[in-house]
């Protein structure tokens, strides 16, 4: 019989057609918990692109792996695989030009007042769109903050820094591996110094609720944050009101404490915010990349080899015995 490899959601059509080489796959009705809890019985493979409830680990004793399309590990429980003895694997690093590109071409929008622009073109005509041309800021020579200096935060350095002849201030615990052009600073004073700030840190328990109240109350006034990272790392609330005041110029938010995006948000009502549905690294291309990962680390696990990017090696000896695997 078969593997059965089961997708959260709908995949790259070359990469639909690689995995149904390896297995019987089968994609998800919805992105649900309910959906996917109830789906996903029977399953030797998850393609991981939406939360995976912490049950089916235990539950699904064919089980082998969970495979993230995409580099953040917040989506699968991996304490509860680890303890089940279920082989954890990501794609680090092939949507990171993606992401930061996402950060350029948004930051340039918003410095431009391009929510305005757009918006007033169509209702109020020509000449009041005009008018926010004479308050539009560019990007070149300014100064970025970058919180966060993994693949996303370097493609981001190097885009900003060789690209736009930016200073760059980087938060980042790893100051010997900055690259070129990127000074390594504290948070709070890359906040109090830049005109853009972006967030591209994992979340954790560190990093969680990290900008409040008061490290907003240390940004420029005029100053852009970009958020491209989690929603939970930012306190939601402070940020709205800190929009709201002008306490700071403006936001770019591609992640929220709650997905969907409430309707009735008030993100959605104001002309100085940027806000996408968590997209920032997806393309055509970057989904082919993540997708041929994906196939990659599905191959190896099927074959009775260890993943190439195995975020949970503590898995192995009980995976080991589950499937009857000499180290």
């Amino acid at each position: 019989m078969s593997d059965m490899i089961f997708s959260t959601h709908p995949l790259h059509p070359d990469v639909t057609a690689e995995l149904a080489t390896l297995g019987k796959l089968m994609i998800a009705s919805e992105p649900s918990p309910a959906a996917i809890l109830r789906e996903s019985a029977g399953a030797s493979i998850i393609v991981v692109r939406a939360p995976i409830p912490s049950e089916i680990f235990s539950r699904e004793k064919t089980l082998k792996a969970a495979v993230r399309h995409g580099a953040g590990l917040d989506m699968i429980p991996l304490d509860a695989a680890t303890e089940a003895g279920v082989l954890v694997a990501n794609v680090p690093g092939v949507n990171a030009v993606t992401v930061a590109e996402h950060c350029i071409w948004s930051s340039l929008a918003l410095l431009r007042r391009y929510p305005c622009v757009s918006a007033d073109l169509r209702s109020a005509g020509w000449g009041v769109a005009r008018a926010h041309s004479d308050h539009g800021r560019e990007l070149s020579g300014r100064t970025i903050g970058i919180v966060g200096m993994g693949n996303v935060g370097t493609a981001v350095c190097r885009i900003a820094h060789a690209g736009f002849g930016m200073k760059v201030l980087a938060v980042t615990s790893r100051r010997e591996a900055l690259p070129e052009g990127a000074a390594p600073v504290d948070l709070a004073h890359a906040l109090a110094h830049s005109d853009v700030v972006v967030l591209a840190c994992p979340l954790n328990d560190k990093t969680r609720g990290m900008i409040g109240a008061g490290e907003l109350a240390l940004m420029q006034s005029g100053a852009v944050l970009v958020n491209v990272a989690r929603g939970p790392v930012v306190v939601e609330q402070a940020l709205v009101e800190a929009l709201q005041s002008g306490a700071i110029g403006g936001a770019v938010l591609d992640v929220f404490d709650r997905q969907p995006l409430p309707g009735d948000h008030p993100f959605l009502s104001m002309r100085n915010v940027i806000l996408t549905p968590h997209m920032a690294g997806i393309t055509e291309e970057s989904m082919l990349r993540m997708g041929q990962g994906v196939v990659m680390e599905t191959r190896r696990v099927l074959s009775g080899e260890k993943p190439l990017n195995f975020c949970n090696p503590a898995a192995w000896r009980n995976y080991c015995a589950r499937f009857d695997v000499r180290n």
